[in-house]
């Protein structure tokens, strides 16, 4: 009986441990990239109308630098992760601070350069807290056998996106510059509150207990949504995985591309649509709980289904959600299209990072990166390509088209290479070997 008390009381506090953990790199994400890295979205329409409120202003061209400032920012650090040699839970509480002290520099400073400055620096924390907080909760959900509560981690980004967007759409008539200071104010509390989580004790969750599980999450700087699956696929044979890595590559760059130019300039592009309506500040908070669902329902999909397809589906409910706000630009079309766009964005991380160790197993880390760089240059090609275009057009219109129709030929190509046979033929190589 004492044995079945004591068992009982340990199951308890495992539960208690791993909802812990998952809780609390939620809040990280919410607060690094939620915050962080995404706050920027529905304050940009605040930012272009400052001076009406005597505070900094900006066009939509210069709004569409800083954010392929941020972007280059995050691509950076992803690919650096690898360099860095910190214990994850010191990068974490590193990383929330800084968030924290950059998104308070933003309503404090107003020379453009500097705000440039800050958005690339915010955008390489965001990508190292994301990596560290991730290999942090993915291995101590490993040690505590709970990988039922990966899922719960990846809405972090959605939460902070939700929370932001409907703050904004509360508070927007103060404008941007309290907006930054109230959310740099709101992440130091958030970090306050998960901080102990991150403590000196966290360290046991890497002893050699968990060394033996720890092969979902590399310190290479890779998105690890790939944990979700317990037991590592076997490879492929190493005379076709350079051509199925090769395309990994070169299709997973699509949706950075394809998600970027909506997720950036949402807002900006409601508004103009719907002149004096109070839905445009609700789209963003809308994208951010469909993100929210689908990180959770991504998780629970068989994982012996063909990664390539159900990429090749994320993409296309993305494309048409883009396209609906081209053809449909009401409520009902922008709020259709926002969580269409939503929905697959963790799911395409997940299965993208799935289809890594596939090709690679307990040797993806490199794969991974490529992919996780080829993501990051299509999100800074995004902004850069949109804000001239809508500039000179007076409409986001043509910028989204392009944005739908790479994620459709992106598709098409996933769809064929899934279908290609094995063994014929040869690509180049992606150099991710």
């Amino acid at each position: 009986m004492n044995d079945l008390v004591s068992n009982a009381q340990d199951t308890s506090d495992e539960r208690h441990a791993a909802r812990r953990a998952a809780l609390a790199c939620m809040v990280t994400l919410a607060v690094a990239l939620g915050i962080g890295r995404f706050a920027f979205t529905p304050l940009l329409p605040l930012m272009l109308h400052g001076a009406a409120l005597g505070q900094p202003q900006i066009d939509i061209q210069h709004g569409g630098w800083l954010a392929s400032f941020n972007y280059a920012g995050y691509f950076v650090g992803a690919v650096t992760c690898a360099a860095l040699r910190v214990e994850p839970a010191r990068m974490v509480r590193l990383g929330l601070v800084t968030t924290v002290l950059l998104t308070l520099a933003m309503g404090v400073t107003s020379q453009f350069w500097v705000w440039a400055l800050v958005r690339f620096i915010a955008g390489a924390v965001s990508a190292w807290t994301f990596v560290f907080a991730s290999q942090w909760g993915l291995r101590r959900l490993a040690e505590l056998g709970a990988h039922g509560w990966s899922g719960v981690i990846y809405t972090g980004p959605g939460v902070g996106i939700v929370g932001t967007g409907l703050l904004v759409s509360m508070m927007g008539g103060y404008g941007a510059t309290p907006g930054w200071i109230g959310f740099g104010l709101i992440a130091a509390v958030a970090s306050a509150v998960v901080w102990p989580v991150f403590g000196a004790g966290s360290g046991a969750a890497f002893g050699a207990g968990a060394a033996a599980t720890q092969g979902v999450v590399r310190p290479s700087g890779n998105p690890p949504a790939a944990a979700h699956a317990p037991r590592v696929p076997h490879r492929v044979a190493a005379g076709t995985h350079r051509i199925d890595a090769f395309w990994l590559v070169l299709l997973y760059g699509v949706p950075g591309f394809g998600y970027i130019i909506t997720a950036t300039f949402l807002p900006v592009i409601a508004r103009h649509a719907l002149p004096g309506s109070s839905w445009p500040d609700l789209f963003w908070p809308m994208f951010g709980a469909a993100l929210i669902v689908g990180a959770l329902l991504a998780a629970r999909l068989p994982t012996h289904w063909d990664n390539r397809m159900l990429l090749a589906g994320c993409y296309v409910l993305q494309a048409l959600g883009i396209g609906l706000g081209i053809v449909w630009p009401t409520a009902g079309g922008f709020s259709l299209g926002s969580v269409l766009i939503g929905l697959p964005f963790t799911a395409i991380t997940l299965f993208a990072m799935r289809e890594a160790r596939r090709l690679r197993g307990e040797e993806a880390a490199g794969l991974m990166g490529y992919a996780t760089a080829a993501y990051g240059v299509g999100q800074i090609v995004g902004p850069l390509v949109a804000a001239p275009i809508a500039e000179r057009t007076g409409s986001f219109s043509l910028a989204l088209a392009l944005a739908a129709a790479a994620l459709m030929i992106g598709a098409v190509g996933l769809v064929g290479v899934a279908r290609w046979p094995r063994g014929r033929g040869r690509m180049p190589d992606c150099g991710c070997s």
